[in-house]
């Protein structure tokens, strides 16, 4: 059967399980949005009001499904206003597949109207990218991308299709997607792994998003039980395990929680499950790993051993490498580094609390989880509100906590929520923002009001930038250069004025009965939350240190 190409693109996004997608129209993607409208029963579009936050609400919607999200954007700027959306998932590894529209074949290289060389701009930001010069490719090129993206480590995928090849027949067949096959690199490795587990004392497990990834809640407990090891996450591992679990320590790292840290600096023996190791994770790289094995499980073979040396590579599926591990590893009982564990977790120093009777980051973000359920999703910008979050907020279930890890995106806040009400079905879903990072891309709160999403917006005002002004007053001798904002925006009116419910809390008083009526909304509201600039995140181990240096106290 003979169609053209802009049809094909969305027969092969509905063959590929794509209900919903993110863009913005523009001249070089006037035939695919044209195939859009006719298709619109089977395919959802949903317009933002800039291109990167819609990159972002794909990324959210990803998240928030387990499936592979899509953007759309015309050429030029359209493509352009994508990257920081592309990077922010390539570095998170967020399955995408990115269509951007461009000047016709005969025009390309000729400095063109909105003309960009965009695959050559996202080469180092994706997977892999194509530009379809040939029609007869197209479909097989739009399947490869969706393979590509959701296989192995996930990660984004751009397709550049110049006009012409949109306006031009093209030869459809039905598609199939087949699952991908998975490396490994067999027993000898996994013996190896065992003998490390069955010798060692003092074994921690550290997890990051593969679990999630791979949906390996359970096997990763079986895990933990069978060895009789704590867990620790990174911050992109959050939400894989219970926050009560009695395995679970919490975040480790830079802000993490001291016993996370701490457990971690005395094991002989670290078993990281898909985690790939940053330096706001580790620290001082030499002192991370002293005195201890690595034993690395991640499904790819480029992060093993790129920050920090494995003495034991298990390559594959976080899942399938685990359930491998449980069929051969024997139980194990470690009652002198269980009684360890616990005196640590019981030490006053992994319970910093801010003051409970006063309105504050914490009192603000526990009153929040009361309002919601464990299968709430919670979003979040970047700076101190987002270490706050993954401080203090209780998650409870895999896919309900999503941020921006690698990137560190100030703005993809607002996006991501709104992609995650779509990927979830229109559940409910909290977005904790700042100041600072609200009016990166506080337009996307008229799409949500568009499409009356259930959001509700916790945004934590202390007028200024800051984790940065955090950064200045202990390390830069409190010279806060250009991080008092002192702006002057009514974020109550602002929220009214595009059409959603604004709340504002100045006292701890106000703080219950302004949640309550901001829950019980059906459309899109916002909590404007006033907290004091000095408030700091901590614990806090500074840039390159050890447990040794961690900050308990302002």
């Amino acid at each position: 059967m003979k169609i053209k190409g802009a049809e094909l693109i969305i027969r092969a996004l509905i063959s590929e399980g794509v209900d919903c997608v993110f863009g913005y129209p523009g001249g070089a993607v006037l035939d695919i949005y044209d195939e859009l409208y006719k298709f619109s029963a089977k395919i959802k579009h949903i317009a933002t009001c800039h291109e990167q936050g819609a990159a972002h609400a794909a990324d959210g919607y990803a998240r928030a499904s387990g499936r592979v999200g899509v953007v759309i954007a015309t050429s030029g700027p359209g493509a352009t206003n994508l990257v920081t959306g592309i990077a922010n998932a390539y570095l998170d590894s967020t399955p995408m597949v990115a269509i951007t529209g461009n000047v016709a074949c005969p025009f390309i290289g000729k400095d063109s109207f909105q003309e960009v060389d965009i695959t050559g701009v996202t080469m180092p930001i994706t997977k892999h990218n194509y530009i379809v010069k040939d029609a007869s490719r197209l479909g097989d090129v739009i399947h490869e991308a969706f393979a590509i993206a959701r296989s192995g480590r996930p990660g984004p995928v751009l397709i550049d299709i110049p006009k012409d090849i949109q306006k031009s027949e093209c030869e459809y067949v039905e598609f199939t997607p087949q699952p991908a096959p998975v490396a490994s690199n067999g027993l000898p490795a996994l013996r190896q792994a065992v003998e490390l587990i069955h010798g060692c004392e003092r074994p921690y497990i550290y997890i990051g998003g593969g679990v999630i990834n791979s949906n390996a809640t359970q096997e990763l407990l079986d895990f933990a039980d069978r060895i009789d090891a704590p867990v620790g996450s990174s911050m992109m591992g959050l939400a894989a395990v219970h926050h009560d679990h009695p395995r679970f320590l919490g975040m480790t790292g830079m802000h993490g929680k001291y016993a996370a840290s701490q457990v971690l600096a005395e094991a002989d023996l670290l078993v990281a499950v898909g985690t790939r190791f940053s330096d706001r994770a580790t620290g001082n790289k030499t002192e991370f790993i002293k005195g201890k094995k690595v034993i690395h499980i991640d499904i790819d073979p480029s992060e093993i051993s790129k920050n920090i040396p494995a003495y034991v590579a298990l390559l594959g599926d976080v899942k399938t490498v685990l359930q491998k591990l449980l069929a051969v590893l024997k139980q194990h009982n470690r009652p002198a580094w269980s009684q360890t564990v616990q005196a640590i977790k019981n030490s006053p120093d992994n319970h910093l609390e801010m003051p409970p009777d006063q309105l504050n980051p914490e009192t603000v973000i526990k009153a929040v989880r009361r309002h919601t359920r464990e299968e709430t999703v919670v979003c979040t910008d970047v700076g101190q509100h987002q270490m706050w979050t993954a401080q203090y907020y209780e998650f409870a279930r895999p896919r309900t906590f999503i941020t921006s890890g690698g990137l560190g995106t100030m703005g993809f806040g607002m996006g991501a929520a709104i992609g995650a009400c779509f990927g979830t079905g229109g559940r409910q879903t909290v977005l904790f923002t700042s100041d600072g990072s609200f009016h990166m891309n506080m337009n996307e709160l008229a799409t949500a009001v568009s499409n009356q999403l259930p959001l509700v917006i916790v945004l934590l005002n202390n007028n200024a930038l800051g984790m940065v002004r955090q950064w200045q007053t202990m390390f830069f001798g409190q010279r806060y250069s250009s991080t008092s904002l002192a702006r002057r925006t009514d974020y109550t009116r602002l929220a009214e004025a595009m059409g959603a419910t604004g709340f504002k809390v100045a006292t701890l008083g106000q703080l219950e009965p302004a949640l309550a009526k901001a829950f019980a909304e059906t459309g899109p509201a916002l909590v404007e939350v006033t907290i004091c600039n000095d408030d700091k995140v901590l614990p806090m181990i500074p840039p390159n240190g050890t447990i040794r240096d961690i900050i308990l106290k302002a």
